[in-house]
């Protein structure tokens, strides 16, 4: 099991300033950690109670940076680490313009991008974008065609529900032959199929080892059902702390849960700094921690 550290609200260690937080990703890097994660919002509408994952985590002025450009800024800054997104709101970019932003990525940091997209929750947000909420898998649908289409082809001619490509040329193309691209998407039976044809990798909800068992199982059902080669299939979860009797986060009962997530079928766990440690100057020790007991804890799915 390798670990992705998660760079939600590491600006707070440096009074908002998330400027400095590109330093930490090169602490990330010599410390071990395999990849780095951040979360997307383009906007945000007031209605947050229909947050339906439970309570909205934070207020309505919290900064959102914008994943791709803040992973360009990191790649200048790294040469090992991998770049992702926990997950992009993708129907929120055109399709063209994703494939061109990702593999321009792909190219600027040699190769170390495995990004993660997904369809978002909130109305609001869509409607401030221009974009249909209601057409927003159909349109997820399309955009994943087009930039595997875009990525290995020229030139492009293709008709999709929401697009169509007419003999369209776009350059550069990704560094690597298959540019990794993990689905954050709920394991019903239709985003399995779309797993299954699209995804590289799955990044669940829920942290919970048996719900993830459960979902792998039906996006292994739905390789099968396509012919397609289920090995080397990624499965990235956030691992929640566990607090002790005083309310605190003990990090021995904590590391504990990796090997349930490990045989649960999670290869890539996710850590949260900011709900760890208390400064950046506790970052080192607790990243080397963290890859170490991740990597005791062996996968067997």
């Amino acid at each position: 099991m390798r670990v992705s550290m998660g760079l939600f609200g590491l600006q707070q260690w440096f009074g908002g300033d998330f400027a400095p937080v590109l330093e930490l990703a090169v602490v990330a890097e010599r410390c071990g950690v395999h990849q780095l994660s951040l979360t997307d919002h383009v906007a945000m509408g007031e209605h947050v109670e229909r947050y339906p994952y439970g309570r909205f985590p934070v207020p309505l002025d919290y900064p959102w940076y914008e994943p791709l450009v803040t992973l360009a800024a990191i790649a200048g800054a790294t040469s090992r680490i991998r770049l992702s997104a926990g997950v992009l709101i993708a129907p929120l970019r055109p399709a063209v313009l994703l494939a061109k932003q990702l593999a321009t990525l792909d190219v600027l940091s040699r190769g170390r991008v495995d990004i993660g997209l997904g369809t978002g929750w909130q109305r609001e947000e869509f409607d401030a974008s221009g974009v249909d909420f209601t057409e927003r898998y159909a349109i997820l649908d399309d955009q994943l065609e087009a930039c595997r289409r875009l990525w290995s082809e020229a030139p492009v001619i293709w008709q999709g529900r929401t697009l169509a490509l007419d003999r369209i040329h776009q350059w550069p193309r990704p560094v690597q032959p298959r540019l990794p691209i993990w689905l954050g998407l709920a394991p019903t039976p239709r985003n399995c199929q779309r797993i299954a044809e699209f995804g590289d990798g799955w990044i669940p909800i829920s942290g919970q080892p048996e719900k993830i068992a459960a979902g792998l199982a039906d996006i292994r059902a739905a390789f099968a059902a396509r012919d397609r080669e289920f090995a080397g299939f990624d499965c990235r979860a956030v691992l929640a702390p566990a607090l002790g009797a005083d309310g605190r986060v003990d990090e021995a009962a904590t590391f504990a849960r990796l090997p349930a997530l490990a045989a649960a079928g999670v290869t890539i766990v996710e850590v949260l700094p900011i709900r760890f440690c208390r400064s950046p100057d506790e970052l080192p020790a607790f990243l080397e921690r963290a890859v170490a007991a991740a990597a005791r804890s062996r996968s067997t799915y």
